[in-house]
């Protein structure tokens, strides 16, 4: 009796038991949202050749004109490499389809003696996956030889948006670089300005484009903002989703960066350089892509110049410096970078010139 009496109480102390466990209330966490941004910098004497043996305290950085305590992120010329081929097939790149032949060296020395995957991604009105990830970069260059002729559209920013789609697939632990063979102009893309913005601003993707001339006249647009200083913002303010012009429909963050900048003169002065990269995606989209990353730009037109432009790029791979911080305001959109040398105005220097903080609190649309 005393036993089955024992065993009746430790039963009833081990339901207590889990039902206080099951009812307790958690442990307050903390979650802590951290920012890396990664910026690629080249800095390069008046002889055009890069600049080594550079410290992070060489460098000056402002977000959204606030300075930054920076870091050099260092050995990352030796880290794999994930490289996205983006070629025009169609509309004016159909012409320069011969020009892509016999590039199995160059790839080589562009990608360095690092494990590395290429992909190779054409695009006429709409981008087409022609090679999936690969080591093999005489696979590459074959796809390359064997292009066919598109259709006449030159959707660049598609491209660019499947290209990022696809280098997201690679491991983290590999560099991302995109290489667009290209025209200048985009023609025909459904990819919007703003998330186009959002994703070549992907701290760890640079984007080296190499442009030819496109067949139609530049846009204008953009440019005569600048000079509109009687013009108010829309009817409602700058952060209203009503009122707005109708080229703001669904881009709000776009309107807001426009608004403030005209009327917030010292805003407007410290994003300009920002302004106008970003502006210019309407007149031409393969230079300020690169701009925006802190990738490069070269015009070719024909196989002799693309090649000696590809051996530049080769050079310069390498030695890009990569600058790290911590945003000390982490705010949702996009950020607006600013990036100079410490007492060395004979040197010439391109960095990144923004990137883009997801809001983590907004509701998310359904898929």
């Amino acid at each position: 009796m005393r036993a089955a009496l024992i065993r009746a109480l430790t039963l009833v102390l081990i339901a207590i038991t889990a039902h206080a466990q099951q009812t307790q209330v958690p442990a307050a966490s903390i979650t802590v949202s951290s920012t890396l941004v990664e910026v690629p910098a080249m800095v390069k004497g008046k002889d055009g050749h890069p600049v080594f043996a550079l410290t992070a305290n060489n460098f000056t950085l402002t977000d959204n004109g606030v300075p930054q305590r920076l870091n050099l992120v260092a050995d990352t010329d030796s880290q794999p490499l994930a490289l996205a081929i983006v070629v025009e097939t169609g509309g004016a790149g159909a012409r320069h389809l011969p020009d892509y032949q016999n590039l199995p060296v160059i790839l080589e020395a562009l990608i360095g003696n690092v494990e590395h995957t290429v992909v190779v991604i054409g695009f006429d009105s709409t981008p087409h996956l022609l090679l999936p990830f690969t080591p093999n970069t005489d696979q590459a260059a074959a796809e390359l030889n064997d292009l066919r002729p598109g259709n006449q559209g030159a959707a660049i920013l598609d491209a660019l948006a499947f290209a990022v789609a696809q280098l997201q697939t690679a491991p983290q632990n590999y560099r991302r670089a995109i290489l667009l063979l290209s025209e200048t102009l985009d023609q025909g893309s459904a990819t919007t300005l703003d998330e186009a913005l959002r994703l070549i601003s992907d701290t760890n993707t640079i984007m080296y484009s190499f442009g030819f001339s496109s067949t139609r006249s530049g846009v204008s647009h953009e440019a005569s903002k600048f000079n509109r200083p009687d013009e108010p913002g829309p009817a409602h303010g700058c952060f209203s989703r009503q009122g707005a012009d109708a080229e703001y429909n669904g881009h709000y963050s776009k309107q807001v960066l426009d608004c403030i900048s005209q009327l917030a003169p010292p805003l407007r002065f410290a994003t300009m350089a920002f302004l106008a990269a970003r502006g210019s995606l309407h007149t031409n989209t393969a230079q300020s892509a690169a701009q925006l990353t802190g990738g490069e730009f070269f015009h070719f037109h024909d196989a002799k110049s693309l090649q000696k432009g590809l051996i530049s790029v080769s050079n310069d791979v390498p030695n890009f410096y990569v600058l790290s911080f911590r945003p000390t305001s982490p705010t949702p959109g996009i950020h607006a970078l600013h990036v100079e040398l410490k007492d060395h105005p004979d040197l010439h220097l391109s960095a990144r010139t923004e990137y883009w903080i997801d809001d983590t609190t907004a509701p998310q649309n359904p898929k």
